[in-house]
């Protein structure tokens, strides 16, 4: 990877896009990548449409704004296409990965998508199954693991375990339900194009 990779996640407040944006940035950094994750702030609540962004790269980031041509999209609520462009700026060879039941080809004919490739994870049942509660955040981390291949998934995994044990310490089941449902999604991701 010469270039830098530009993320951006859109979720809605509560769905954890900023920290599944965060905990990529954190195992490509392990990995001795340089990193950039971060949120647009703004009036967000609950229910309200949020982005997240990262930046990778081999070599020192230079650029500081925020991202208008991704390379990849994740999007951790499907109801986000009807009122957001989710689409806009994505580089024509870029992806977009989106949490849903609908197949690839359905997504790339909702979108409109000529050209790029899409994929699709169903992270809300994975979330539900394996965590207990629709939080897609950790499965669509999952997904995109699989999808954009620069991360080794083992590391990104022990990384993410390691973090989580920080912040859930007492809580051992949303750990394991957690790492449980990255694996589900990195190996259940659909993609065509």
């Amino acid at each position: 990877m010469s270039e830098i990779l530009e993320i951006r996640w859109h979720g809605r407040g509560g769905q954890g896009a900023k920290t599944a944006a965060l905990l990529f940035a954190d195992a490509a950094l392990s990995l001795g990548m340089y990193i950039q994750a971060f949120p647009e702030y703004g009036p967000e609540r609950m229910g309200a449409p949020v982005q997240s962004f990262n930046r990778l790269a081999k070599n020192p980031i230079t650029i500081h704004c925020g991202i208008t041509s991704p390379k990849i999209v994740v999007v951790l609520d499907p109801t986000l296409m009807a009122s957001v462009d989710v689409t806009s700026g994505l580089l024509e060879n870029g992806s977009i990965i989106v949490n849903t039941s609908k197949s690839p080809a359905e997504i790339r004919a909702e979108l409109g998508l000529k050209k790029g490739k899409v994929y699709t994870v169903d992270a809300s049942k994975i979330a539900t199954e394996k965590i207990g509660r629709n939080i897609p955040n950790t499965p669509m981390l999952g997904a995109l693991t699989k999808v954009s291949a620069i991360l080794d998934f083992s590391a990104m995994i022990k990384d993410t375990e390691e973090k989580l044990k920080k912040k859930f310490a007492h809580k051992p089941e949303i750990i394991k339900g957690n790492i449980e449902a990255i694996k589900t999604a990195y190996e259940t991701v659909k993609g065509e194009g």
